[in-house]
């Protein structure tokens, strides 16, 4: 059995290092590559999406998709797959969706998207803590699964450490 190594933790002291997190993102994904993200509620899930999506060259107003589930954005780089989960009971709900093409070909982000875990072969889990401490500080931990999650977080943190 393999050994799965420990998050990379990351330190995100103001809004502008999570944008630039988000664009090392943006930089580094492909169709295909699926993020999930977690953390509580104002945690910068929707921030984080947004900062991305722009940094993909996207003119579309990014929102959170709580009540509608899904939004697909236009980029140069393909559609980007925007999710909530948190309103899905099961995995099956997110089957229901019908959206295999959209991730096959899109760039794919998923808040509170834990459950859905077992989905995907390649991924990387992005859970973002607010620090009590200081309002626009998050504390995030980066961690993959797969051979393409592995290669797409190595990229991701060169990119960001640049």
């Amino acid at each position: 059995m393999p050994k799965i190594p420990p998050p990379v933790q990351l330190r995100l002291e103001s809004e502008a290092d999570t944008t630039r997190l988000a664009a090392a993102f943006a930089s580094a994904m492909q169709a295909g590559d699926v993020l999930l993200l977690s953390g509580g509620l104002a945690a910068g899930k929707t921030y984080f999406v947004r900062a991305a999506v722009a940094e993909l060259g996207s003119d579309d107003a990014v929102s959170s998709p709580t009540y509608t589930l899904v939004n697909i954005y236009n980029s140069p780089k393909g559609p980007v797959v925007h999710m909530d989960a948190y309103r899905l009971e099961s995995a099956a709900d997110f089957a229901d969706l019908a959206l295999e093409d959209e991730v096959e070909h899109g760039l794919t982000f998923i808040e509170w998207g834990d459950m859905l875990a077992g989905e995907f072969d390649d991924y990387i889990r992005l859970e973002m803590v607010v620090d009590p401490t200081l309002e626009q500080a998050r504390n995030a931990a980066l961690s993959f699964h797969g051979p393409r999650g592995a290669a797409l977080l190595a990229k991701v943190l060169e990119g960001f450490k640049a």
